[in-house]
């Protein structure tokens, strides 16, 4: 299993605090059955502490680690990028790292609150330029969540959608829960990843949300989505099924 979006490395942003809670992690995702990570911490438009070279060396100096303690896990560069209308230019001057560093594809984070109006447009613009955004955690926007349709706009124009494990197990809430179902169902969805940030706390789940994948939507499609996390690693194309409008009520708000 592969988790193209955590924040494993310690002392990077909002993630691990430490490199034994980065040990205490790695242990905890090998259990689970990941065997691959692609470590993601956010994009901070210039500050030094989660620029590209320090994630490659940290990278690095985890994986070291990771073998001399008999972890059966490996660590990959990556970083999600809170999305900004100069993206493309932070992409192709090395500022902004893709995931494995030399695919195509980008992990954008959206506003909580908002579709930035001009994503459109950026969506385009990445494609047209060779790279495949992947839009994290979008059962967490509250504009998507009152008008999916945006979503599945997104999605029928090209772009990738990763779901976090622990919205598929019901621990952000049931509303959010029955999003994510809708969403897999519409073939809104290519990836489930675990954004984890601590072991105890927001933790990895993703065992959990494959039992419910291979038991609500069948192996295949569990196995499309752990295929589409190697196709990330390898730059490869993934496979997608046909993107369907949700058909759901709105007024509801995902927080309060």
């Amino acid at each position: 299993m592969i988790d193209i979006n955590c924040h494993i490395l310690p002392g990077m942003g909002d993630g691990s605090k430490s490199l034994t809670e980065t040990y205490k992690m790695a242990e905890i995702a090998a259990q689970q059955g990941i065997t691959q990570i692609i470590a993601t911490p956010h994009h901070e438009n210039g500050d030094d502490a989660t620029s590209a070279d320090n994630i490659l060396a940290a990278v690095d100096y985890l994986n070291s680690k990771l073998i001399q303690e008999g972890v059966p896990l490996t660590i990959l560069p990556g970083q999600v990028t809170r999305v900004y209308g100069e993206i493309l230019d932070g992409i192709q001057s090395g500022e902004v790292l893709p995931l494995n560093k030399t695919s195509e594809y980008i992990l954008i984070d959206l506003p909580k609150g908002h579709v930035p109006s001009y994503l459109t447009q950026l969506q385009f613009d990445m494609q047209i330029a060779g790279y495949k955004p992947i839009i994290a955690h979008p059962e967490r926007n509250q504009e998507l969540f009152d008008n999916p349709d945006k979503l599945y706009r997104m999605v029928k124009n090209g772009a990738l959608i990763q779901i976090t494990a622990a919205s598929l197990v019901g621990k952000t809430g049931k509303k959010v829960q029955k999003f994510v179902h809708q969403m897999i169902e519409a073939n809104l969805v290519h990836f489930i990843a675990s954004e984890a940030q601590a072991w105890n706390k927001r933790s990895f789940f993703m065992k959990e949300a494959s039992d419910i994948v291979r038991s609500e939507y069948g192996n295949a499609t569990l196995h499309q989505f752990i295929e589409n996390g190697q196709c990330v690693i390898d730059n490869l194309t993934i496979a997608q099924g046909q993107p369907e409008r949700i058909k759901t009520k709105k007024g509801f708000r995902i927080f309060g």
